[in-house]
Formats: C-alpha cells, sequence, structure tokens
C-alpha cells in the first residue's frame, strides 16, 4: 500500500492496523487517522500496507491538496490506472492493467461509503470532503463480486461522530470555471453524529462548435450529501448515508479529422438526476461481527447527440433511461487464534426503462438510405416521403444477482494462506420494442419525364424477449510473507480470477432496425438480434507478485507488483465498418496484459516529499479474428501502454498568526501509448503534463494558486471511426485557478 503523497503533504495520514475487539477475540481492521478523523473498511482484513494486494490510498488531505473531486482526478495518482476525459459524464471508461471497456459494465466496481455503484453512467460524479481512497488493482471479485475484475476503488468521506465543525471552499479558474461546497459536521452526543454536505460547479467550458460559435463542454452540476451516525449500545455501530446529485451538461466536443474542427449542426447535452440511500449497519452476535449494507439506487439520464458529429442534417440519438437498483450485502468475520474467516452473501435487483430513438434528417436519409437503394436498381430509385424519420427503440430491462463468498486464512508464524471463493448466479432480461413507419414513392426511371411507380408504406415493430443467465465461480489464493524488517513490509503471491457480466448492447438496436429497413427493400441481409446484441461475460485469471516495503525509519515507502493477466471472451466496443449508426459490442477469444508497477514514497527531510508511480502494460490479443481480419498479437486498443506519475513538495513554516506555512509542489502526470484501432495503425504517442502549485495556510485556512498543463502539452483522449469518418478529442489547453478552503 502506497501513501499518496503529493503536493503540500502538511498533515499526511499515517496508516496503521487498529485491534477491535470482537466479544473478547482481536480482530484487525482497518483504520485511517487523519487529523483525527478515523475510517474502517469492512472487507480488508488489516492494513493494505501488509495486505497481498496491489493498492494505492490517498489521504483526505493529498486529495485536498491535489484538488480530487472525482475519479478521474484520482486516475494519474494510481499505476496502471487510466480514466481519461472525453465526452461526457457519462463516458466514464477506466482502463485497469489494459482491462477496459466503453460503454456497458465496468472492469473496476465503485463504493462509495459502502455503497457499491451498480451503473457505470453514474461512475463521474463530484465528491467534497473525501477521508480516504483505496485503488485496489487486480481481480477483487471474490470479496467485492461483478465487475471487479480489474479492481476496485473504495471512497469513503468524513464521519461526523470522528470530526466536527464547518468547512467552506471556494474556487475559480479559467473557463469561466467556478465551483463551491460547504459542509456542517455536528455531533450532538457522544453517540450520535450528523452532517450535511452541498456543492455546486459551473464551466462554460472549453471547446468551441464551429458551427453556431457556442462551447460545447459546460456544466452545471450540484450535489447534497447528509450523513447520520449513531454508536448503540455494545458493539453496535449504524451509518445511513443520502446523496442527490444533479449535472446539466454540453458534451461530446469531437472535431472532425478531415478539417480538425468541432463543427455540428444539432443540439449535444447530457442530464442526469441520481439519488442514493446507503445504510450500514455492523453489530457482534457471539463472537462474530456481523455487517449489514442495504442500498437504494436511482438513477434519469438524458443522452442526446448529434450522433454523425457533422455541420450536415444527417441523423440524431436520444437516449432517456430511469433505472432502480436495490442490493444487499451481509457479511460475517471472525477470528479464532491464528485462523481468521470472512463469509458473505451478496443480493441485487435493477431494471430500468429505456427509449433510445434515433432521427434520420435529409442528409441521413438521401446517404444511409436512398442512395444504397438506387445505387442497387437504378431504373426504380425511391424517394422518401419525410425528411424526418425516426426510429423508435424502447427497452425494459430488469437484472438480478445473488452470489455467496467466502475466505480463511491461517497464519503460520511469518507466514499467512489465504483461500477465497465466490458463486455468482446472474440473470439479464431484456424485453424491447423496435418500430419504425414511413412512406416512400418508388420512381419510374426508364421514362422521361420521371414517373411515380407506386408508393409503398413501411410499417415496422419489432417486440422480442432475450434472457440471459450467468454462472461464474471466482476463487482466489494468496500467500503473504511478513518480512523481518523494523516496520511492517512483506513479499506476496496472488492468483484469482475476476469476471465481468454479461448483457445485451442496447445502442445496436438503431442498426438492427435500419437493416431491417433496408432488408424490406432488398438491399441488406437480416441481423440475428440475439446474435448482435447479446454478449458473453468476460473473466480473467489474474497473477502477481508484489512488495509492500517501508525503509530508512520509515521515511521511504516502496511498492512494486509483476502481473500477468489472462482474459477470456473480452468485451469489446466497436464501430462497425460502413454507414451503420450502432456501436456493437463483441467477444475478443482470447487476451492477455502482462506489466509492472512501482511506486515510491520519500521525504529525506520532513519539509521535502518525493513520489513517483510507473505502470506498464503490455496488453494484446491473443485470438481474435473478427470474421473479416485476424488481430492476434495486435495491442488491445484504448488502453495506455504507460502511465507515469511524479511530484515533488517543499513546505516552508513560517512564524506569523495569519500564516503558517508555505508548501511550493510540482507534479508531471504522463500516458501513452494509446494505441486507438484493432490493427494499432494509428496511436497517441506518450505525453506528459506538467502542474505547479503554492498553498498558503495556517490552523483555519488554505490559499492555494495552481495551473495544470502549463506547458500547454498537445494531446488527444479519445479517437474514433463512424460512418467512415474519424473524429478525435484534443486534451485540454492550459488552465490556472485559486482555491480557498476555511475550517471552522
Amino acid at each position: 500500500m502506497v501513501l499518496a503523497m503529493v503536493p503540500a503533504l502538511a498533515g499526511v495520514a499515517a496508516q496503521a492496523a487498529a485491534v477491535v475487539d470482537v466479544d473478547g477475540v482481536a480482530t484487525v481492521d482497518t483504520t485511517l487517522q487523519l487529523n483525527e478523523i478515523s475510517v474502517s473498511a469492512l472487507k480488508q482484513g488489516g492494513a493494505l500496507a501488509v495486505q497481498p494486494v496491489a493498492a494505492t490510498v490517498i489521504a483526505g488531505s493529498v486529495a485536498e491538496d491535489a484538488r480530487i473531486e472525482s475519479m478521474k482526478g484520482i486516475s494519474a495518482l494510481a499505476p496502471n490506472l487510466y480514466i481519461p476525459d472525453y465526452g461526457s459524464r457519462i463516458t466514464s471508461t477506466i482502463y485497469v492493467r489494459g482491462i477496459g471497456a466503453r460503454i456497458d459494465n465496468p472492469s473496476m466496481g465503485l463504493n462509495v461509503d459502502n455503497l457499491p455503484v451498480l451503473n457505470k453512467n453514474n461512475y463521474d460524479f463530484n465528491v467534497i470532503d473525501i477521508a480516504r481512497v483505496e485503488m485496489l488493482r487486480g481481480a477483487q471479485s471474490q470479496l467485492y463480486g461483478r465487475n471487479a475484475m480489474a479492481g476496485v476503488m473504495n471512497i469513503y468521506t468524513l464521519s461526523p461522530i470522528d470530526y466536527q465543525g464547518v468547512r467552506l471552499m471556494a474556487q475559480g479558474g479559467n473557463g469561466s470555471t467556478w465551483r463551491a461546497a460547504a459542509s456542517w459536521y455536528a455531533k450532538p452526543s457522544s453517540r450520535l453524529g450528523f452532517s450535511l454536505a452541498a456543492d455546486f460547479f459551473s464551466t462554460a467550458g472549453f471547446y468551441r462548435n464551429e458551427y453556431n460559435n457556442s462551447r460545447t463542454d459546460w456544466e452545471r452540476s450540484g450535489s447534497l450529501r447528509s450523513k447520520l451516525e449513531w454508536i448503540g449500545s455494545g458493539s453496535f455501530r449504524l451509518s445511513n448515508v443520502v446523496s442527490l446529485a444533479i449535472s446539466r451538461q454540453g458534451g461530446y466536443p469531437y472535431a472532425y479529422v478531415g478539417t480538425g474542427l468541432i463543427s455540428h449542426n444539432d443540439t449535444c447535452f447530457y442530464r442526469r438526476t441520481s439519488l442514493a440511500d446507503a445504510l450500514t449497519m455492523r453489530w457482534r452476535w457471539g463472537k462474530v461481527a456481523l455487517s449489514s449494507i442495504t442500498s437504494y439506487q436511482y438513477l434519469n439520464d438524458n443522452m442526446t447527440l448529434d450522433q454523425d458529429f457533422l455541420p450536415l442534417p444527417y441523423f440524431t440519438l436520444t437516449q432517456v433511461t430511469k433505472e432502480h437498483s436495490l442490493t444487499e450485502d451481509f457479511m460475517a468475520k471472525g477470528r479464532a487464534g491464528d485462523y481468521s474467516w470472512i463469509a458473505g452473501l451478496f443480493a441485487f435487483w435493477k431494471g430500468y426503462d429505456m427509449s433510445a430513438p434515433v432521427t434520420f434528417y435529409d442528409d441521413g436519409i438521401a446517404n444511409l438510405i436512398e442512395r444504397h437503394r438506387n445505387e442497387a436498381n437504378p431504373d426504380y430509385p425511391i424517394r422518401w416521403g419525410s425528411r424526418v424519420f425516426p426510429l423508435y427503440s424502447d427497452f425494459d430491462n430488469s437484472n438480478f444477482g445473488l452470489s455467496v463468498y467466502h475466505q480463511s486464512s491461517y497464519k503460520l508464524s511469518d507466514w499467512e494462506f489465504t483461500l477465497g471463493v465466490r458463486l455468482e448466479y446472474e440473470r439479464n432480461r431484456l424485453n424491447y420494442n423496435s418500430r419504425c413507419f414511413a412512406t416512400y414513392d418508388i420512381l419510374d426511371a426508364t421514362t422521361v419525364p420521371t414517373t411515380v411507380y407506386r408508393t409503398e408504406t413501411l410499417d415496422i415493430d419489432d417486440r422480442g424477449r432475450l434472457a440471459k443467465n450467468f454462472v461464474q465461480l471466482l476463487p482466489k489464493l494468496t500467500v503473504n510473507y511478513a518480512l523481518p524488517t523494523a516496520l511492517p513490509s512483506n513479499l506476496y503471491l496472488s492468483v484469482g480470477k475476476g469476471s465481468k457480466s454479461g448483457g445485451f448492447n442496447t445502442q445496436m438496436f438503431s442498426d438492427v432496425l435500419q437493416q431491417r429497413v433496408m432488408g424490406t427493400m432488398g438491399i441488406a441481409a437480416a441481423y440475428d438480434v440475439d446474435a448482435i446484441v447479446a454478449y458473453k461475460p468476460e473473466w480473467s485469471v489474474n497473477t502477481e507478485v508484489g512488495t509492500h516495503l517501508q525503509l530508512a525509519e520509515g521515511r521511504l515507502e516502496l511498492d512494486a507488483a509483476l502481473f500477468y493477466i489472462y482474459l477470456k471472451n473480452q468485451q469489446l466496443t466497436m464501430f462497425p465498418p460502413g454507414t451503420t449508426t450502432g456501436r456493437v459490442m463483441t467477444n475478443a477469444g482470447r487476451s492477455r496484459s502482462l506489466g509492472a508497477e512501482l511506486s515510491i514514497d520519500y521525504r529525506p527531510i520532513s519539509a521535502l516529499t518525493l513520489s513517483a508511480r510507473y505502470g506498464y502494460t503490455d496488453a494484446r490479443f491473443i485470438e481474435f479474428f473478427n470474421g473479416k481480419s485476424d488481430f492476434s498479437g495486435k495491442r488491445l486498443p484504448y488502453a495506455p501502454a504507460s502511465t507515469l506519475y511524479a511530484a515533488a513538495s517543499y513546505r516552508l513554516d513560517v512564524e506569523a498568526n495569519w500564516l503558517r506555512h508555505i508548501t511550493f509542489a510540482a507534479h508531471l502526470s504522463g500516458v501513452g501509448r494509446i494505441w486507438w484501432n484493432e490493427d494499432n495503425s494509428l496511436s497517441q504517442p506518450f505525453y506528459a503534463l506538467l502542474g505547479l502549485s503554492a498553498t498558503f495556510a495556517n490552523d483555519k485556512y488554505s490559499l492555494q494558486l495552481w495551473g495544470e498543463n502549463i506547458t500547454n502539452t498537445r494531446y488527444d483522449t479519445f479517437y474514433f471511426v463512424s460512418m467512415s469518418n474519424a473524429f478525435l478529442q484534443r486534451g485540454k489547453k492550459p488552465t490556472f485557478g485559486v482555491t480557498l478552503r476555511v475550517n471552522i
């Protein structure tokens, strides 16, 4: 485990293993001390610094100094974690050790105050008053279940039991960007704590649509969070967190490669409203510690975009979703001498209603329908009856899962052996209705002048139901050796299986319906809906060896890991060739990813902190033939080969009542090379971004002046080809700002 020591490390957290009494049985729990703030994890069996897992832990003070308010801000601080910033908040793509996907199920799990976020569309949100972030890499499916095959991120916010007071924050920067936050933490009694936190974010954006000279990436968003914590009699403890988040934004500043310009004629936006309630209860029953995490989540979002991204009336997509989900995670754990164990039962249900119409306009009808039909039969061409042609797709989905898991650990002198297994069952059901109505004229071009031969009516109403059942057995074995050093250090070996759920790609239904339309004219083959829409679960076997070392009397921390991951049925998002409108999710045959990670934190003197993170990944197809090309041996697209982070901060103490210290900091974050396609013919070379900051602080306030990408490095964050046209999104230009924090 590495404490991410980055700019202004005053008050950096110290992590230790805390002994918790469970009816007279001493168990080890993870506790983080941060200025009298403590956070306890439920599933880790001890301090991550001595656990057999590759992990990066970011303390709350570090998150503040680095201005981390969402997952994308964490990306640079953890090796082999890459969360590109493109599109909008719905495009929260995550790659860990070469594993990831752009749509549907994520490869990394996310828990916020013990709440498991089930929908990847809701991953990218702002969160304030972070107490700690844990980024665990490698297969974590055995304890965390579905979609944690590449890792899991746990975010904890401040506890009103451990911290009281008022916190205020104001931030402003270029692009007319500003953020404000306020939170109140109160403890009416020794057993009861309550907090309320709110924030608001606004930006005019950094990208301009040349078609109408408007900003594309504007945003207005805000959130409200309340937390109630109560310590009952005995060992009972209850925590209830309710959060509401609203986001309204533009987005999708994709530039056409042919011109280098962002220019589209139709409106693009993303709107999201989410509500979540997580109830965590902990108590003991006999010699067993019990915990229950119950959650409800609601998501209502609307993605509307000019899907051709051109200044021409081709077609638009709207995707409106309303989703409800419930989860229950019941866990028991205990220890008897050198033997400890964890057992649990996890169940979830989520259901959504989605409406996803695609509307064709004049150029879309002319080029995607009329032209192809008329080239096939020029003597009898067609003329569409209306220059607006909507294809409607409505979905009703329900997803249910049930899993049981167990882990046993036995300590033998300096060795500890852990064996765990999880059995997962998941059922995914989809009811769909795809329909369209139009009229068109068949013309007789063999006569002069051309006459109407006849008028046809197109009336398609496809309804159906798809259902899939998935069963996964997920074992994991770890061997941990405690090194005979003055401070806790270890060597470990871990072998575990991870999985990512299968499902249905609703974004292909517009293409299925389009092909049905063309099929009525005899110029397109019919799709097998089940074959083109459904995709299998992805699974992997993660093998790694690593070490956590604390040297030089704790002034030097070093983590290192080597890993090899074998993947089967890897889920890939692809844009079909030609003039199709959907994005297909397909399963590659076999893939593999191997690499290394190194993290170093060094404090040669108390005022100076040096940090470095490096991750290398070589992820390639072993076997992948898509029906036209063989990509075996090629690099996996969109997963970077290297991630780099280096930081230095120096704290200068000042003898004044209004100013206690000044911290100067610099950091360099780099990513690349990133391959943009399966044949590896296009890529983004390695690039590095430089950031600088100066923080002036006393006990009650801090004022930080900061700048990012101050060298104006040019880079791309996304590239794709749609309808034979290539598009990309440029990275942001230099940003500068000031952040004021006040603690009362």
